[in-house]
């Protein structure tokens, strides 16, 4: 389920459509019917030490580690951590990722 390619980053993030909200930018593409959701996290230098990076992207990926099948479509997406991230708990980083793929028009119906 993690990308690890750094091509697949790229392209995602130049072709793929990009919304920022709270702790995090998320760029996705969409991906045909039957295939699995991906996703890759970014942590920048400038985020933090080591601990500290590897801390966001943990969090980012247990958030859509929950949410994997709540997702219309399938989908890869790369998500960028902020700052403001390092001051989250699990709950407020699932809330911003929530609200990023209810933005985009993502998530299943909830009815």
């Amino acid at each position: 389920m993690r990308m690890r390619d750094g091509r697949e980053f790229l392209r995602i993030r130049a072709e793929g459509r990009r919304v920022a909200r709270g702790c995090l930018v998320a760029n996705w593409v969409e991906l045909p019917p039957g295939s699995i959701s991906r996703v890759g996290v970014i942590t920048g230098r400038p985020l933090g030490n080591a601990v500290q990076r590897a801390r966001a992207r943990r969090l980012l990926r247990e958030a859509f580690r929950l949410h994997q099948h709540d997702f219309r479509s399938p989908i890869a997406v790369v998500l960028v951590a902020r700052s403001s991230i390092l001051r989250r708990k699990l709950a407020s980083a699932e809330r911003d990722f929530l609200a990023i793929m209810q933005q985009a028009n993502l998530l299943k119906s909830a009815g």
